[in-house]
């Protein structure tokens, strides 16, 4: 959130940031405890001294409107006061996220002087998951690749442990090398077939893949959404074709229409753009992105061409994007739906978020899927070889999942 928050602030407050971390000049950094309360409490995390220093906290899933956002005023809720704090909270964001960047800056730099001058950088951690820092790093860190495990928070302990072990401990020679993220569990036709039938929809099967994707594109061109359910579940926290919604990327209102009839959320949160590997440079500037692994898993920031803003509205976040890209050989469904919309419009880029309502984690089975499909207003699922579509005038149940709707 104070990434997609960060665009429409300006970095004002990055002192008053410095004052509450200590950093040095190879980024090794320390708290100033005086303003937090984390380690004493276990309610709060920062105390009285930090809201003096920054103001009042935001109130989680607020209205955020602001001078930036809605030059006219137009909003339905607009209020001068309302919308000065709004932008001193999107400064604060700016600030911190320049400040996150320029530690992650130093630490890469600090990093390359003690490798002796590598060329490889790996990072983990929740922090590795910044993508603007990670896109600063590839532009103009010293080094020629880096690679960033999808699931770089606490969640990749686990794979890192197993890792450990069986390399370290047992010692197996290494020979896995990681091009995809879609590791995760897989389910057969049966399973989604009866889940489809037990949501009550109507659904249509495809043989014929082609014929499949022919439709979702004629779906997205018809300005609907459509959820991206097939293979194996991604290994991370991103979607990246598997577990996806996805809509037409030209149309700015898109953004607008996914994030509050489907997904629910704050509208500065940006959507990202998923692109063909092979045309991501005709859409981003970042250099070599067909040859890093950042973007397969979305975990970078690029800048987008001014001339290309209007052609990717919805997906075009102040002039970047989070973008993913894809070759065929790792999700060819996917990359040939992008395929055919290219072909049809002209643009190799779809606007891709996760499969979930606010709250919630992404689905996983087929009866989430459908559970999800139901209480948004996603105008059609597919499910593996199947479409699924709603009856007119299907009104969503807005309801989130309950325990008995679980497999």
């Amino acid at each position: 959130k104070v990434m997609g928050m960060a665009p429409y602030g300006q970095p004002k407050y990055v002192d008053d940031v410095y004052k509450v971390v200590n950093v040095d000049a190879d980024g090794g950094l320390t708290l100033n405890m005086d303003y937090f309360s984390f380690h004493y409490s276990t309610q709060h995390t920062f105390n009285e001294k930090f809201e003096q220093l920054f103001g009042p906290r935001r109130v989680p899933e607020s209205e955020f409107f602001t001078l930036t956002t809605h030059p006219r005023k137009d909003h339905p809720d607009w209020d001068d006061r309302v919308a000065a704090q709004n932008q001193k909270y999107a400064d604060i964001a700016a600030s911190i996220q320049r400040v996150t960047e320029e530690i992650v800056l130093k630490m890469a730099h600090a990093a390359h002087k003690y490798s002796g001058g590598s060329k490889n950088l790996v990072m983990a951690g929740g922090v590795a998951l910044n993508s603007v820092a990670n896109g600063r790093i590839m532009r103009e860190g010293p080094f020629e690749n880096v690679f960033i495990q999808p699931a770089a928070g606490d969640a990749g302990g686990a794979i890192g442990a197993a890792m450990y072990a069986y390399h370290v401990i047992f010692g197996h020679p290494r020979k896995f090398t990681m091009e995809h993220a879609y590791w995760g569990a897989e389910y057969p036709e049966s399973r989604m077939v009866e889940a489809i039938k037990r949501a009550g929809f109507e659904y249509e099967e495809f043989s014929d893949d082609d014929r499949l994707l022919d439709r979702a594109v004629d779906t997205l061109l018809d300005s609907k959404v459509i959820a991206w359910y097939r293979g194996r579940f991604e290994w991370g926290p991103r979607a990246l074709g598997h577990r996806s919604i996805i809509a037409d990327p030209r149309r700015d209102e898109m953004k607008e229409i996914v994030n509050t009839k489907i997904k629910f959320r704050e509208p500065f949160r940006p959507f990202a753009p998923v692109v063909m590997e092979e045309k991501a440079h005709e859409y981003f500037d970042t250099p070599g992105l067909d040859k890093q692994y950042p973007p397969r898993y979305m975990l970078m920031v690029s800048g987008i061409p001014q001339d290309k803003w209007d052609k990717i509205q919805a997906v075009c976040h102040n002039g970047t994007g989070r973008l993913q890209s894809v070759r065929e050989e790792w999700n060819s469904g996917y990359y040939n739906l992008i395929k055919k919309f290219d072909q049809a419009t002209g643009v190799p880029v779809l606007l891709n978020t996760s499969y979930n309502l606010r709250g919630e984690p992404i689905v996983n089975t087929p009866t989430e899927a459908l559970n999800t499909f139901a209480a948004s207003d996603i105008d059609q699922l597919v499910m593996g070889p199947f479409l699924v579509k709603k009856p007119e005038g299907y009104v969503a149940t807005g309801s989130h999942l309950s325990p008995d709707q679980v497999d």
